[in-house]
Parts: C-alpha cells; structure tokens; sequence
C-alpha cells in the first residue's frame, strides 16, 4: 500500500496556496531548510513525526486524519466533517447509520 501522506500533504498545501518552504516555516522550520525538508515529505522520501503532522494539519486547516485517507473521497469526507458542530456531527453519524442499515 502506498503511504498516503505525501499525497495529502502536497493536495493541501497546493490548495492552501502556501509554498514548501513557507509551509516548513509556518510551523517551525528552519527557514534555510524548510524547502528541502518539506520537499522530502512530499516525495515520501521521508515521513513526518506525529507532532509534525499535526502543525502541519493546523497550518493548512485540515484535520489530523486527512493525512491518513487512502483515497481522495475520504479525505474530502474528513475535511468537510470536521468543520461541523458536535452536534452536526452526532446527527451525521446518526444518518450513516440509518443508510447502513437500510441497505441491509
């Protein structure tokens, strides 16, 4: 299975409009390396720690999970229902259920 990280990484950053380097100093980085780092973790040459990540998904105001999703669907599903209320939520998670068990 292909990590899907860089894939999520690079989709984010992209549509954030936010380059390598300024993305790697948005959360931290070093500006003389953010590129070249940021660059690896898009290329998947190398993988990010959980904290980094995680600045990452704040950065580009996406949820921790996004990084995650294995295909494109689920990363706009994880995206959408994170910006919803808990409330919005519970009622979400109510109809999906209500759709699983109809189509039983």
């Amino acid at each position: 299975m292909q990590n899907p990280i860089p894939i999520r990484l690079k989709e984010a950053r992209q549509r954030a409009g936010i380059t390598q380097k300024n993305l790697g100093v948005m959360i931290g980085m070093d500006e003389s390396s953010a590129s070249g780092r940021m660059n690896h973790y898009e290329k998947g040459r190398h993988t990010p720690d959980i904290s980094t990540l995680k600045k990452m998904a704040e950065a580009l105001d996406v949820p921790l999970n996004y990084f995650f999703c294995e295909d494109q669907l689920s990363a706009e599903l994880a995206v959408e229902i994170a910006k919803l209320s808990d409330e919005k939520k519970q009622q979400l998670l109510t109809l999906i259920k209500e759709i699983d068990t109809s189509s039983e």
